[in-house]
């Protein structure tokens, strides 16, 4: 791991580890020292069929001797393809592509504020959480929860009506006798938040209440949909289906993609001139997203993402089941987190140099969202490696 941990002439935004990556194939990678790694990261949830996936590597040499980009000035097969596959996976009804997460969730709140608009509310107010996480734009970092990414870059913007998760006496408490609230926004599992999953039966009740006060419900499946739970989308545990669906990282594999998913309540607030992107809907994302549904769908990973997830989490906790310092192993399929009871960044470092790429979120949650090829092998080999790190983060004189 010779490589410098900064650039002179790259801007200096990320805390980088000293390792170059080089090529991969499934579930490990390798840097450009020839040192291979077990990937229980997937490029932050991204990766989805893992690397070099050899059907859809032929799909992509396919399309970009076609075409990459022509601008959305004309119509685009693969865009009317994979929105109809979305919103037959969905049970919604229009799609628009953009290039990421942030641009989807930045689509979905200037959704909600033309829905309010159209109904003669002038300064819209939205719900979201605490501890969420929906991108680094003035807007959505304003709907974020975190005021250390907030720090510096204000004053934000006041839409906001910040609740606790799971709680649903607290939007009916925060949105009392107003009548300027139109949207509900959350995460169905808190990511970078440290991986909290929202109660079915909480959904199911915000769903309800949307219904009953006229909002829309809107779903950030960013990080946790695209099969990663072991549905195609997280909320769909709940049985519930929401008016707007902001996607991205996962359903590309690797090629940056984003969309926002809409229901009827919400499907014709934007016109022409209302919205747009010079690369969303690009032939080459677009097919990527189709090749990514469809291998998906012939190896049945949304089936392999839940039972290997499953015994993941029950290997994690039998690993650290003796462990005080361990409060909590959750998440769903496998969008896993572990918590600790002190910050524990550190091991992202001492994971790389014992050949495991994982991430720590909220300071003391360990993060793993690996690809959903991962085998019941691999997630054991996770557990193995990680174990001794965690034990000796947790009790560093003991030899």
């Amino acid at each position: 791991m010779t490589t410098p941990a900064t650039s002179p002439h790259v801007m200096n935004t990320y805390g980088r580890l000293p390792i170059a990556l080089s090529h991969g194939a499934g579930c490990h990678v390798w840097d450009t020292d020839g040192k291979r790694y077990l990937d229980a990261l997937g490029g932050i949830a991204v990766n989805t069929l893992g690397h070099a996936h050899p059907k859809l590597v032929t799909a992509l040499q396919d399309q970009v001797a076609k075409l990459i980009h022509t601008s959305n000035y004309y119509h685009i097969p693969d865009q009317e393809r994979l929105a109809a596959k979305l919103v037959d996976l969905s049970g919604m009804t229009n799609v628009f592509f953009c290039n990421s997460g942030l641009e989807a969730n930045e689509g979905a709140l200037k959704m909600a504020r033309k829905f309010g608009h159209d109904k003669g509310i002038t300064h819209p107010k939205v719900v979201v959480y605490e501890r969420a996480f929906h991108g680094r734009s003035i807007a959505t970092l304003s709907a974020t929860g975190n005021s250390k990414i907030q720090a510096g870059f204000g004053p934000l913007v006041d839409d906001f009506i910040r609740v606790p998760i799971n709680d649903i006496d607290a939007i009916k408490t925060a949105t009392a006798n107003r009548d300027d609230v139109v949207a509900v926004f959350f995460e169905a599992i808190q990511g970078e938040g440290g991986v909290n999953p929202l109660d079915d039966a909480y959904m199911r009740d915000v769903r309800a209440l949307c219904d009953e006060r006229d909002w829309l419900l809107m779903i950030d499946e960013v990080q946790c949909g695209i099969g990663r739970t072991g549905k195609w989308f997280a909320h769909q545990w709940a049985g519930i289906t929401p008016d707007v669906m902001p996607l991205a990282k996962g359903l590309g594999s690797g090629v940056p993609i984003g969309a926002i998913v809409a229901g009827p309540k919400a499907a014709n607030l934007l016109q022409p001139g209302n919205h747009g992107s010079t690369f969303g809907g690009n032939p080459l994302a677009m097919r990527a997203g189709l090749e990514t549904l469809a291998i998906m769908e012939s190896e049945d990973l949304l089936t392999n993402a839940s039972t290997v997830g499953d015994y993941f989490v029950n290997a994690l906790k039998e690993a650290f089941k003796a462990e005080t310092g361990v409060v909590s192993i959750r998440g769903r399929g496998l969008m896993v987190g572990v918590e600790l009871n002190q910050p524990c960044g550190a091991l992202v470092g001492q994971a790389a140099e014992a050949g495991l790429l994982i991430s720590v979120t909220a300071d003391s949650v360990i993060r793993m969202v690996p690809p959903l090829i991962l085998t019941v092998e691999q997630a054991q080999t996770v557990v193995d490696l990680l174990k001794p790190l965690v034990i000796n983060l947790l009790h560093p004189t003991q030899p």
